[in-house]
């Protein structure tokens, strides 16, 4: 998004200031929607290489998919009540006022870089400026990354490096006349805010015929510049629209990689269950085999030697003899009883994956549909077969109780032995937060930071869901220890459920739901 542009799309923002933030959703995981009071979004896209910023009425929708997401829902709150650029650059400063409550929220300001395939969001400490202490990034950049420049969480921010062009705002005709000698196509160089488009823009509207001398052309260059001021959009064409529809392809094609890989998974897991079946059939017809040397043992019992390791039988169609391996240590019936059995799981396991086999062939074909489709979806298909495959998926019984916490961290919570093992010692990562009730039985209450500290309101939070699902939950002013799952282990021997751990603290809450 090209300087200019941007600063008609912060022109139509500040019209509306101070504008009250009603909260964030999040449509993908480098967009951002902030819905203003009214009907109006505050679109941040920050997928490089083609960020955008621009107010929107289309219904949008979407919980925090990453920690930075869901430190931007949290921190950047109450309302909007200013929004400016640095020159014509492309960045862009919101700042946010911060809201009293029962947890007060404190200003902040949002720095908008979308400078390409380096693009990228972050969160400043209230102050003055485009300068501070860095709260979050969207993108943090390490010095092994970018030797000139680093980005990153409580670090100083410092804006990209200054430069010296001409505002075209502000241009005066002796400053325009000072780049008659230069092709129209390359005044970008020469004055701030032009990009490649708006630079192609610049020189339609100049409209220079090819006969006149260069020497003379900038006056046209000149008039053309200020109408681009008055109206950035090409004629030929609305960018914005075309930016909306830039974003958009982009969120089809995140989208459908994100759909592929499920997709395709499911259909291996298809393929595998029909071979399952084929694999069956062969199965089936051995256990044939399995009966007649069985009904052969039956029959001739009394010609079968105690101790043999095979009978040559009489066949039932008369066309000689038929070899029956047998178990030494079992009688001819004995051998026959064992062959039965082994036929009988042989059938039962063909007949019941026989009987899925429609369904599964079924669904493959429409897996297959599914994943044809996928190359050609439009961005509103592609959500519905995105809620289609979340709809699927719910019929799968969770691990644990699920909450979330005031920070936007997914709390869980075991709800017998079993799921409390398998949460602290399978699910839970080593930095994430483990609570448990002091001195009762009670659920193992997890919450998922990714290294991140718990705020206050998330701690309460998880205590009081921990004393909730204790055999404390009668009592009031509960103890409640918390400790990072690095420091829980299970002592050898111990069953489901038991545990040690250490380097605790406390809280005393009263047992409550969210």
């Amino acid at each position: 998004m090209e300087g200019l542009l941007l600063a008609r799309a912060l022109l139509d923002v500040r019209a509306i200031l101070p504008a009250r933030g009603l909260g964030w959703v999040f449509p993908d995981e480098t967009t951002a929607a902030l819905l203003l009071d009214g009907t109006t979004n505050l679109v941040l896209s920050y997928r490089p290489p083609q960020p955008g910023l621009y107010l929107s009425r289309e219904r949008l929708a979407g919980d925090p998919k990453n920690a930075f997401q869901r430190t931007l829902a949290n921190r950047a709150r109450g309302d909007l009540v200013s929004a400016e650029q640095l020159k014509l650059d492309r960045v862009a400063l919101l700042t946010f006022s911060g809201e009293r409550g029962f947890v007060d929220v404190a200003p902040i300001r949002l720095v908008f870089e979308l400078t390409g395939r380096n693009a990228n969001v972050l969160l400043l400490e209230a102050g003055d400026g485009f300068e501070g202490r860095i709260v979050a990034a969207a993108r943090e950049i390490t010095n092994a990354r970018n030797r000139f420049r680093s980005v990153r969480t409580g670090g100083v921010y410092t804006p990209p490096p200054p430069y010296e062009k001409l505002d075209p705002r502000t241009i005066t005709p002796d400053e325009a006349r000072s780049l008659a000698d230069t092709p129209i196509g390359k005044w970008r160089e020469h004055i701030d805010g032009l990009g490649l488009t708006l630079s192609a823009e610049l020189a339609r509207r100049a409209r220079v015929p090819v006969s006149t001398p260069p020497g003379d052309a900038w006056p046209r260059a000149f008039e053309a510049l200020r109408s681009l001021v008055d109206d950035p959009t090409p004629r030929e064409g609305d960018l914005s629209e075309g930016m909306r529809e830039a974003v958009r392809a982009d969120k089809a094609d995140v989208l459908r990689k994100a759909l592929r890989e499920p997709l395709a998974k499911r259909r291996t897991l298809l393929l595998n269950q029909l071979g399952d079946v084929e694999r069956a059939l062969g199965a089936y017809e051995t256990a044939q085999g399995e009966r007649t040397q069985a009904d052969l043992l039956m029959a001739y019992s009394h010609l079968v030697e105690p101790g043999a390791v095979s009978a040559s039988l009489p066949d039932f169609n008369g066309e000689g003899e038929a070899s029956v391996p047998l178990d030494p240590a079992l009688s001819a019936v004995q051998n026959a009883e064992k062959l039965y059995a082994r036929a009988r799981r042989r059938e039962e396991v063909f007949e019941r994956l026989a009987l899925r086999e429609p369904a599964l062939r079924a669904e493959l074909t429409e897996l297959d549909a599914s994943l044809a489709r996928l190359d050609t979806a439009g961005l509103g298909e592609l959500e519905l077969m995105r809620a289609d495959l979340v709809e699927a998926k719910g019929d799968k019984p969770a691990v644990g109780a699920r909450y979330t916490s005031p920070s936007g961290f997914e709390v869980l919570v075991g709800r017998n032995n079993k799921e409390n093992d398998l949460l602290t010692h399978k699910v839970a990562r080593s930095t994430d937060f483990w609570f448990h009730v002091q001195g009762y039985p009670g659920s193992h209450v997890i919450v998922r930071t990714i290294g991140k500290d718990l705020a206050v309101p998330d701690i309460l939070m998880a205590a009081a869901l921990a004393a909730h699902y204790s055999k404390a939950s009668g009592s009031g002013n509960v103890a409640v220890d918390y400790t990072r799952k690095k420091n829980v282990w299970k002592p050898r021997g111990a069953p489901a459920g038991s545990v040690h751990y250490t380097q605790q603290k406390t809280v005393w809450v009263d047992p409550a739901l969210p």
